[in-house]
């Protein structure tokens, strides 16, 4: 559970996700109520001795003293609440993302490996809750904005600001996290080419997402390989 959470920071990094910010968690195994995210570090130096544990308010439970935390963390405590399907977050600030956030033009799936993409993608709007804010999840009433924003998708937009993908496991969170900025990459190269892009129709996405529950894990495991190798150089 701690290794894959510590995998999960590191691959996120890997592959260009996650930098010096960002953050995933992971809904407790043992407890519904509580969630576990590395404290407040760069992804890349999480360790299993930085994993703290949160309640869905996303106060820390037991956190040892001098550990900070998470300014965003709200926005894990709120998903967890209103998403009872959900056992892993991603937060990112995936740069390919970005222009979809702040354009007209929606993100929708135009290759197999992002069909989760579908129904659709929406776009998470601070100033509707919050006004002139400094664009953080810094609260829990933003927090619960975000996840009614999410509602029953995958992933969701933060306008001028990044992502946040969920899912039902760690390893597809990841996944979904790596293909959500590799899909953006490649439709704003399909855009730029110019004419209509030949989106995936609803019957693939379907099709497609039940083929990437039974490989996904393929991907995870290489990931995962390379990733502690790295950590214990």
């Amino acid at each position: 559970m701690t290794e894959d959470l510590v995998a999960a920071n590191r691959i996120l990094v890997n592959e260009g996700v996650l930098d010096a910010y960002g953050h995933v968690s992971l809904r407790h195994p043992a407890n519904p109520d509580r969630y576990l995210m590395g404290r407040n570090l760069a992804p890349a130096l999480v360790t299993a001795a930085d994993i703290v544990e949160y309640d869905l308010d996303s106060e820390p439970v037991g956190a040892p003293a001098g550990f900070g935390h998470f300014f965003e963390r709200f926005i894990h405590g709120e998903i967890y609440r209103a998403r009872l399907d959900v056992n892993a977050v991603v937060h990112s600030h995936s740069p390919a993302v970005i222009p979809f956030s702040v354009t007209e033009r929606p993100m929708r799936p135009l290759y197999h490996m992002s069909s989760f993409l579908y129904p659709g993608v929406p776009v998470f709007e601070i100033r509707d809750t919050g006004g002139m804010t400094d664009m953080l999840i810094g609260s829990r009433e933003l927090g619960r904005a975000l996840a009614n924003t999410l509602g029953d998708n995958n992933v969701a937009l933060m306008r001028g600001h990044g992502n946040v993908v969920v899912a039902s496991t760690l390893p597809m969170a990841v996944f979904r996290a790596v293909y959500t900025e590799v899909n953006a990459r490649l439709q704003a190269q399909a855009l730029a080419l110019g004419g209509p892009v030949n989106f995936l129709a609803p019957e693939e996405s379907e099709k497609a997402m039940r083929v990437l529950e039974n490989i996904h894990l393929r991907a995870w495991e290489i990931w995962k390989r390379t990733a502690l190798k790295d950590a214990a150089r």
